[in-house]
């Protein structure tokens, strides 16, 4: 794990742990790296619950409740299911925030509509839950990290956001 995942994952912790707010994961694409940084912080435990890797439309309907409607007619790589995801993380975890990541992280599986290095990030609560769309493809394993990252850095702009510190 490299150094920069480390540093916003211990920034995400002093919010969280210090406001007793708790956060989930929901990943596709990413099968589980969000979690993965998230808990390479010592005293990850005192807020982190947990994650679900949906990386089956199956899972993403039966655990996190996404639509089927939505699945079939936009596919998993689109906000709503992205959006989703985060609600039902929220929901499946019984958490207050939760991030979600879904998309073609390559080298097959995109499409002229939804090329490889598609990825939607999620992040928020059920009451605010926002989105970003990656776009680029950069080899799967690269596309992977910056998806991670990215959704780190999204997340933890906006739990400051939520939570000011003093």
């Amino acid at each position: 794990m490299e150094l920069e995942s480390k540093v916003l994952s211990k920034e995400i912790q002093q919010y969280l742990y210090d406001n007793d707010l708790t956060l989930g994961t929901a990943e596709s694409c990413t099968g589980g790296r969000i979690a993965e940084a998230i808990i390479s912080v010592p005293g990850a435990s005192n807020y982190f619950k947990g994650g679900i890797i949906s990386y089956t439309n199956e899972i993403k309907e039966n655990l996190l409740h996404v639509s089927h409607e939505t699945l079939e007619e936009q596919t998993a790589v689109c906000e709503d299911v992205a959006k989703q995801m985060v609600a039902g993380a929220c929901d499946a975890l019984n958490v207050d925030y939760a991030i979600s990541a879904t998309g073609v992280a390559g080298p097959a599986g995109g499409t002229p509509s939804i090329p490889v290095g598609t990825i939607w990030i999620g992040y928020g609560c059920k009451d605010d839950i926002r989105t970003f769309k990656l776009e680029e493809d950069f080899g799967r394993d690269i596309n992977l990290a910056i998806a991670s990252r990215k959704a780190l850095r999204l997340f933890l702009d906006f739990v400051k956001e939520k939570n000011p510190k003093e």
